[in-house]
């Protein structure tokens, strides 16, 4: 089963590399990873996305929490939440046919074209990472996908709850 989970920590060299240290000695995967400091610039928030049941998830949690440089462990999964990702792809669109399908693609999943030249477009877009799957899957339907560069999901809950001091 697919998990978000949103830690609160130091950001002290080191401390992302322990987190993730949790995650490698078990032999867990990471499916993304996104971590930025917080509006207080001592801390910051880390988003992992993993999978696992629930024994594995409670046991990654429970080790988390021994670590110093954590503060707070949430599983984003448990309740109610937001998520989003972003996706940078750039795709070839040498003809006018294939520039027309670009944009009503573009037009359809609410992404924006942020740059042009004469070969290809490079594309924005963000949501949920099924959203992200979609469109690219939809782009390589009818032109070449040259790169792409994705965040990784990061989130919130939604309402009153949160990960704060």
């Amino acid at each position: 089963m697919r998990r978000i989970i949103s830690v609160l920590m130091e950001n002290e060299p080191g401390a992302l590399s322990r987190i993730v240290g949790v995650f490698s000695q078990r032999g867990y995967n990471v499916d993304s990873l996104c971590v930025s400091p917080t509006t207080d610039s001592s801390l910051s928030r880390l988003t992992i996305v993993t999978h696992g049941n629930d024994k594995i998830i409670e046991q990654i949690t429970k080790q988390m929490n021994k670590l110093i440089d954590v503060l707070k462990v949430a599983d984003l999964t448990e309740g109610s939440h937001v998520e989003r990702e972003l996706m940078l792809i750039k795709v070839s669109a040498k003809s006018d046919s294939v520039r027309s399908e670009v944009n009503r693609t573009v037009d359809i999943f609410r992404a924006q074209i942020v740059d042009v030249n004469a070969k290809n477009y490079t594309i924005q877009i963000t949501g949920t990472s099924d959203k992200l799957d979609a469109f690219a899957q939809a782009m390589a339907e009818y032109t070449e996908v040259i790169e792409s560069s994705r965040t990784g999901a990061c989130g919130l809950a939604r309402g009153d709850k949160a990960l704060r001091l």
